[in-house]
């Protein structure tokens, strides 16, 4: 949902990084970190409000705070979703990283699989107050089945369809769009004089991959075998990208110049009263920082295939959405890296963090707070419970994203500038995508 550029590191595969572990300044050899520079650490916090400055604003007065209670000093960088993987990448390979950063959820896997990060075993949990303050689907997407994991969560959130209620009422639409067949009905009264029915971000990997799966689940389809084996471009998985692509290049529901969004453009427009809807993981904040007041937009569920209902059968509307800690397993300062994490998933900060980006905490006690049970966050929390599927747990996860993730883009950009997005275009795509992950 945010800015992508040129990925420079994505024939750096998983396998090739699997040796190269040092990161964080410690020793590549004791398999656990050290401490010596007990004094300082550094974070790579994701992009999660509606732009770097409004993250470094949000978490600066929780690091000094952090600071004051340890005397860690805390240097944090705010790293742009689209660009994240591939630092991320960049670090393992070359040794040189922060000590503790931001993951999404959906990487746990492949990063795991790397063994740059700190297992998460008892003795670590424990550190932080134990393995059982967090929810068990929240750990359940931080690594694979079976291992420690590679990371703790941090915040969890699932996808839901956000709707500017003054644009439906002015069109005269009474509720939302339930199936994407009322989607594109309601969607074309809404894209006239210049504006349009539903944002996207066409040219962000992440965003596409999150999109695209869940149509691949609507359509009763998966991106892997049961063996793991990539199965990007069958029948099934090339109807649901096509679907997608199509509420540009043939429903005319998204604008053109969306194939172009990287960068959170779509909230803008949505605050602007440019576009109606947009699909976002817990937007609420992004809004209000554009000057939108609570009451302004609603909140529904993700549409799914006519006569179907929000988890039936494989009526699946969101993947499983979080960010999860990780510290790089040889971190030159150790302790302090643990009890940063401590810190960040404490209680206290649960509550603050969550509550100013619009998620939900995936600390129990955290959850219990009354913030968390408004409008927008009961049907993201619903979503999550019900309807909501993990991305495919592999190794081969994050290349999974950017080869199928870069497709997509390249069908955005097709249907923007007016070239046939047809059956077999999209196939040609997600071959060339599934080649690239078997070599």
């Amino acid at each position: 949902m945010r800015r992508t550029r040129a990925v420079a590191v994505t024939a750096v595969t998983v396998s090739m990084l699997a040796a190269a572990t040092a990161c964080g300044g410690g020793t590549a050899d004791n398999g656990g970190g050290s401490n010596t520079a007990p004094k300082e650490l550094t974070y790579w916090a994701s992009n999660q409000g509606p732009d770097i400055a409004a993250d470094q604003a949000t978490l600066g007065p929780e690091l000094k705070k952090f600071e004051e209670q340890t005397g860690i000093k805390v240097k944090l960088e705010v790293v742009p979703w689209a660009d994240l993987l591939n630092r991320i990448l960049a670090a393992t390979a070359s040794g040189q990283g922060p000590d503790v950063l931001n993951i999404g959820n959906t990487w746990s896997s492949s990063l795991q699989a790397t063994g740059a990060l700190l297992p998460w075993d008892a003795k670590n949990f424990d550190a932080i107050g134990g393995r059982s303050r967090f929810v068990d689907s929240a750990i359940g997407s931080a690594g694979a089945a079976g291992k420690d994991p590679a990371a703790v969560p941090l915040y969890s959130m699932s996808y839901a369809l956000y709707y500017n209620k003054k644009m439906f009422q002015e069109a005269g639409i009474e509720k939302p769009p339930a199936t994407w067949d009322e989607m594109v009905t309601i969607g074309q009264k809404l894209s006239k004089d210049g504006k349009w029915a539903l944002g996207a971000e066409g040219s962000n990997l992440s965003n596409n991959i999150h999109q695209a799966f869940v149509f691949s689940q609507q359509h009763g389809a998966n991106f892997f075998d049961a063996g793991g084996k990539p199965t990007f471009d069958t029948p099934e998985n090339v109807d649901a990208v096509k679907q997608y692509v199509d509420l540009m290049a043939k429903d005319k529901i998204i604008a053109p110049g969306n194939a172009e969004y990287d960068k959170n453009q779509s909230l803008s427009d949505f605050a602007s009263g440019k576009t109606a809807m947009v699909l976002w993981q817990s937007a609420a904040s992004s809004f209000k920082s554009h000057g939108m007041k609570e009451g302004d937009w609603g909140v529904a569920p993700v549409p799914v295939p006519a006569g179907g209902a929000p988890g039936a059968g494989k009526n699946t509307n969101s993947m499983v959405a979080g960010i999860n800690m990780a510290v790089f397993k040889n971190t030159d300062n150790l302790d302090g890296s643990l009890k940063f994490v401590k810190f960040m998933t404490s209680d206290e900060e649960q509550k603050l963090l969550n509550k100013t980006y619009g998620s939900i905490p995936p600390v129990k006690a955290a959850q219990t707070d009354p913030a968390f049970a408004d409008a927008d966050l009961t049907v993201l929390r619903n979503t999550l419970s019900t309807s909501a599927a993990p991305l495919p747990q592999v190794p081969e996860e994050s290349q999974f994203e950017t080869a199928v993730g870069t497709a997509v883009k390249e069908l955005f950009a097709d249907a923007a500038a007016g070239r046939p997005v047809t059956t077999d275009s999209v196939k040609a795509k997600l071959t060339k995508a599934q080649q690239q992950m078997q070599k």
